[in-house]
């Protein structure tokens, strides 16, 4: 699988530009605040509808413009397909796919599949929980996306949910009025049943993920291990063990939404449910947060992305890999160990505000990137 063209129209810095790309490796370099890690972005927004530098659509449009587009022509074995994205702030998004317009975005998700590695991604290690579970769900869904279905499914259920109790709570606290309680238990069933599919699928997933992780660490590094991923729950938040099975998770949701009633309905708001849940990373027994060095911070957040890439791998096609301005922020061993990792990729994008930044092993095709331009060396 690779990208073989790249248009932005109107996208963050670039008025319009076009870009021709071949399989193995291709580094853009240029001074930073040039547009490499826009080019990058875009690419990483065709395969999973969001940016990883911000969290709504807004700053993805060029000032002055009312929208942006993207398209990307992805070669994957004998097959291509050409993605279209229209990104319109403030109004529903639109995809076409072989120049055909889809009902829905998320019907293109699948069709482009990437792994990126970005200075970002340290948050992975030292951020809040809601990283990780982003981190959970993009690699559910890039590995089948129906899972945007079921993800978008339990945030609608959320939402109602959150909507009834902060209505509930106001009566109660605010007018003193007896609420009616036997909407919230329709909703409470619903939020079982999509939590428990949700729950379900990421704990396969840290399944599969626990021993790549430890592989991917111990040849990244000799220092703080061995890893080892829990995933916690709000739903049984004093134990570690949790059911795999879908059903016994729909039961586990539902009592512990039961005993959390009452704290919800003061608060107004859902404490249980897969939006309440982490991904707990520990070093030697030691949570990493807090305790990992640094170095050892960064090596677990390389091993967790080097460890979606081989799952992603291991299903089919290899993923394009992105590696945003990274090296800048590893030592030298550190990037001969990645570059060494992941140079056998059928397409690997790399962005570096130096040439000195970029291991020999993956001087590939560069492209000068500056005022506004992308030229190809």
């Amino acid at each position: 699988m690779y990208v073989s063209h790249l248009q932005l129209a109107d996208y963050r810095s670039y008025e319009s530009v076009q870009l021709a790309m071949d399989p193995g490796i291709s580094t853009f370099v240029g001074p930073n605040g040039q547009g490499k890690t826009n080019l990058v972005e875009a690419i990483g927004y065709v395969a999973t509808l969001g940016s990883h530098r911000v969290a709504t659509d807004a700053p993805l449009v060029r000032q002055g413009a009312d929208r942006a587009v993207i398209r990307a022509a992805v070669v994957r074995g004998d097959r291509r397909a050409l993605v279209e994205l229209e990104i319109t702030p403030g109004r529903a998004n639109r995809a076409r796919l072989n120049r055909s317009p889809v009902s829905r975005p998320r019907e293109v998700l699948g069709i482009l599949r990437t792994v990126l590695f970005a200075p970002e991604d340290l948050s992975l290690v030292k951020g809040d929980p809601g990283e990780r579970r982003r981190f959970l769900d993009e690699l559910l869904v890039a590995r089948a996306p129906r899972f945007a279905g079921v993800r978008s499914d339990y945030e609608r259920v959320l939402k109602q949910r959150n909507a009834l109790l902060k209505s509930a709570s106001a009566r109660f606290f605010r007018q003193r009025t007896e609420p009616d309680l036997s909407t919230l238990d329709v909703w409470d069933e619903h939020l079982a049943a999509a939590g428990a599919e949700l729950m379900a699928a990421r704990l396969a997933l840290v399944a599969e993920l626990q021993p790549l992780v430890a592989k991917s660490y111990g040849e990244l590094t000799s220092s703080g291990g061995p890893p080892a991923l829990h995933y916690r729950s709000s739903a049984a938040p004093d134990t570690g063990h949790l059911p795999a099975e879908r059903a016994a998770l729909v039961d586990l949701l539902r009592a512990a939404l039961t005993d959390a009633r009452p704290q919800e309905l003061q608060r107004g708001v859902s404490l249980v449910g897969p939006h309440r849940d982490d991904l707990q990373l520990r070093l030697a027994d030691l949570p990493a947060k807090g305790y990992a060095s640094q170095g050892e911070s960064w090596s677990y957040a390389l091993a967790l992305r080097l460890s979606g890439f081989e799952l992603l791998r291991a299903d089919g096609d290899d993923p394009v890999l992105i590696l945003d301005d990274v090296f800048a922020e590893l030592d030298a061993e550190r990037r001969r160990r990645l570059a060494e990792h992941v140079r056998t990729a059928e397409q690997v994008l790399v962005s570096a505000a130096v040439p000195g930044d970029i291991p020999d092993e993956l001087m590939g095709t560069r492209f000068r990137v500056g005022g506004g331009r992308v030229e190809r060396e």
